[in-house]
């Protein structure tokens, strides 16, 4: 590894508390992940895998152990604070795409600008230059469901690109997908590595995490030698 990973964990663990019961999901995680790597996230339901993604995501925060995002330490940050980082340096793409569905592709991609202040014309232009690249230049003013399930995946990206995040996290994001879509939208994760992003894959898909650089194998909330 690097000096400098965009990503390094140090101990991470996440412990949920119901009532008087506690549950460990995650146990001393230390992984690095440096920038313009593919990785894949690869576990079972209830290995962790979910957990951990949200703490790279910044949705969440550990229990105990550091996160270092970009050479800074985001373990303790507030809510506030940890929502100014996502806006900044994460693109999340889901399974079920979350767009909005009254709003037309070019708002929905140039949604996440509008929370930074970004002027009308300018994030417009920034989601047409996007939504061109990914092959959707002329649906700009449709709405999600006039789409297919392939192109709906390709606008969630074109969303998660639109703040020029440091990472791409992508969490199942072919389960909605028939196989020819999903092989497209893996061939565009594997582009966006290539031109420097850090894509992190979350998912149970053994064939789809075999198409990342890198596997991270989590089990019982444990990565995996």
């Amino acid at each position: 590894m690097t000096d400098n990973p965009v990503i390094k964990l140090v101990n991470i663990c996440k412990t949920y508390l119901t009532g008087t019961i506690s549950f460990e999901a995650l146990k001393n995680i230390n992984v690095e992940i440096n920038r313009g790597e593919y990785a894949a996230i690869l576990g079972p339901s209830g290995s962790g895998k979910s957990t951990l993604m949200q703490i790279i995501g910044c949705l969440l925060t550990p229990t105990s152990g550091d996160y270092i995002l970009s050479g800074k330490s985001v373990s303790q940050l507030t809510r506030n604070e940890l929502a100014k980082v996502r806006s900044r340096k994460i693109g999340f793409v889901f399974q079920r795409f979350n767009l909005l569905a009254q709003t037309s592709l070019l708002d929905n991609v140039s949604m996440p600008l509008l929370y930074q202040g970004v002027s009308t014309s300018k994030r417009h232009a920034k989601a047409r230059e996007l939504l061109e690249k990914l092959g959707l230049g002329e649906h700009l003013d449709h709405l999600p469901n006039e789409l297919s399930g392939g192109q709906q995946q390709r606008v969630a990206i074109a969303r998660a690109l639109v703040n020029d995040p440091e990472v791409i996290l992508a969490d199942e994001p072919t389960g909605n997908l028939d196989s020819k879509s999903g092989q497209d939208v893996v061939d565009l994760f594997e582009k966006f590595s290539e031109l420097g992003k850090t894509v992190i894959l979350v998912t149970h898909d053994l064939k789809l995490a075999e198409r990342a650089k890198r596997i991270i194998r989590l089990h019982d909330g444990m990565v995996q030698d």
